[in-house]
C-alpha cells in the first residue's frame, strides 16, 4: 500500500496476524492460472476506462520533439543518463527475483550504518540530496519521525535506501552482479526502485518523479479526504462485494485473506462494519493521509501524466512486473501507463507473487528497510528462500 502516516497498512495488518511477518504493501491475486513458459505472450491488453490516459507517446514535453512523438513507437533510443544497476548482459538465473518495498517500511535511522561503512552508499544519498535540493539523508538517518512519515519525504527516502542496499550488495557479491535475476518487482513506489535497478529509469529521474508523485498524492488526500482499513480473513470476492455495498474500493491485496480497502471516511467505516458482520478475522483502521490506490487519487494521476510521459526511458534489462496486472511490462508505453495507472488502481502484490512462483522463482532478495515483502512471499510460498538486505550486516550474501 502506499503513503501512510506514522502507522502503515502492512505493519498494522501484520501485527494482527504475525509479529514477525510485517505487512506494508498491496496486491491483487488474479484467479486464472498463468503458465511460466512464455511470459510475453500472456501479457494482458492495455486496460481501458473512464480515466485511461491517452497514448503517452503522443505527449510532448522537455526532451521530446513532435517528430519523436509521432514517429517511432519503440523505446527512445537515447539512453538515460547514468548507469544501470544490474548487468544488462551475461547469464540469467531463472529462479531469482529482486523485490523492493513500498511506503510503510520506513524507519528513522534506515541506511545510516550502511553509509558509515560503505562510501558508495553515502554517495547515492548525497546525490539524492543534491537532486531534491534538501537533506533527505538527514531525514532518513535522524528524523524526526514526523518528518520522515510525510508522504512527500517517505517515497524518495525508501527508494534511495533500497537502491543504496542494492548498490553495495552488487559491489560486494560478484554472483549477484554478474548473473541477472529473471525478474524485478516493487510494491507501489517500489516499482520505481525496480525500474531503476532494471536500467529503465535513471536514478536522477526516478528521484524527481517520486518526489512529484508523493507531493501530488499528499495534495490529493487533502482535496479528496479519505482513509483506509486492513481486512483480514476475507477473500477478494467478498471484499469487492462489501466495497460495492459500502461505497469504498479495494486498494491493495497483499496476500490471500489480507486486503486493504479505502475511500471516504464514511464509506470505510461502513465497510469495516460490513466486513466484521461478514466474518472477517480482523478489521483494522489504518492511519493514513488519504485513500491511496483508489479513485480519490485521480488528481494525482492526472498530475503525473506530463512528467511520466516525457521522462527518458530505456528498455528494461530485466523483466519488470507491473503492480496493476501482476505480469511483465515489455515496452515503454506500457511502463508509462503503469506509472500513472498504479496511483488509482489496486496494487496486485499477491498476483505478482503468484506469477513469480508459477514462473519458477524460488529465491527472492528484498532490498530496502524492513522485511515486509519477504514476510508476504514466505507466507504464500513456504518453500521459497527469502533474503532481506536491510542492514549493513546483511549486504554480504550467501546465494548458494
Amino acid at each position: 500500500m502506499e503513503p501512510r502516516q506514522k502507522e502503515n497498512l502492512h505493519a498494522t495488518a501484520t501485527k494482527a496476524e504475525d509479529a514477525e511477518e510485517q505487512t506494508t504493501q498491496t496486491a491483487h491475486a488474479p484467479s486464472d492460472p498463468r503458465s511460466s513458459c512464455d511470459l510475453v505472450s500472456q501479457l494482458p491488453e492495455p486496460s481501458t476506462g473512464p480515466h485511461r490516459v491517452p497514448d503517452l507517446r503522443d505527449v510532448q514535453g522537455p526532451g521530446r520533439c513532435p517528430d519523436d512523438a509521432a514517429g517511432s513507437r519503440g523505446v527512445d533510443p537515447t539512453p538515460a543518463s547514468g548507469s544501470a544497476f544490474l548487468s544488462t548482459g551475461g547469464d540469467v538465473d531463472a529462479t531469482r527475483a529482486l523485490v523492493f518495498p513500498g511506503q510503510g517500511a520506513q524507519s528513522v535511522g534506515m541506511g545510516k550504518e550502511l553509509c558509515e561503512q560503505y562510501p558508495q552508499a553515502k554517495e547515492l544519498y548525497d546525490h539524492a540530496d543534491e537532486i531534491l535540493g534538501f537533506g533527505l539523508s538527514r531525514i532518513c538517518f535522524e528524523g524526526p519521525e514526523e518528518e520522515l512519515q510525510q508522504t512527500r519525504n517517505t517515497q524518495p527516502a525508501i527508494a534511495v535506501t533500497s537502491l543504496a542496499f542494492l548498490r553495495v550488495a552488487l559491489d560486494l557479491n560478484p554472483e549477484l552482479a554478474n548473473v541477472r535475476p529473471a525478474f524485478v518487482a516493487g510494491h507501489s513506489l517500489g516499482e520505481y526502485s525496480a525500474l531503476v535497478a532494471a536500467g529503465t529509469l535513471d536514478f536522477t529521474d526516478a528521484m524527481v518523479l517520486l518526489r512529484r508523485r508523493a507531493e501530488l498524492m499528499q495534495a490529493a488526500g487533502q482535496t479528496n479526504p479519505g482513509t483506509m482499513a486492513a481486512v483480514l480473513g476475507l477473500d477478494i470476492a467478498d471484499c469487492e462485494a462489501i466495497c460495492r455495498e459500502a461505497g469504498s474500493e479495494v486498494c491493495t491485496v497483499n496476500a490471500p485473506g489480507q486486503i486493504v480497502i479505502g475511500g471516504s471516511r464514511e464509506s470505510v467505516v461502513r465497510t469495516m462494519d460490513y466486513a466484521s458482520a461478514r466474518g472477517a478475522k480482523k478489521v483494522i483502521p489504518v492511519k493514513v493521509s488519504g485513500a491511496f490506490h483508489s479513485s480519490l487519487m485521480q488528481p494525482a494521476a492526472d498530475g503525473l501524466v506530463q512528467p511520466v510521459a516525457t521522462v527518458p526511458m530505456r528498455p528494461p534489462g530485466v523483466l519488470v512486473i507491473a503492480n496493476c496486472s501482476g505480469t511483465p511490462m515489455v515496452d515503454e508505453n506500457e511502463i508509462r501507463h503503469e506509472l500513472v495507472d498504479q496511483v488509482t488502481r489496486p496494487v496486485q502484490w499477491a498476483g505478482t507473487v503468484e506469477y513469480l512462483i508459477e514462473s519458477g522463482v524460488s529465491t527472492y532478495l528484498e532490498f530496502g528497510p524492513g522485511r515486509v515483502l519477504s514476510g508476504i512471499i514466505k507466507r504464500m510460498h513456504r518453500k521459497s528462500k527469502c533474503i532481506s538486505v536491510n542492514s549493513a550486516d546483511s549486504v554480504e550474501l550467501d546465494l548458494s
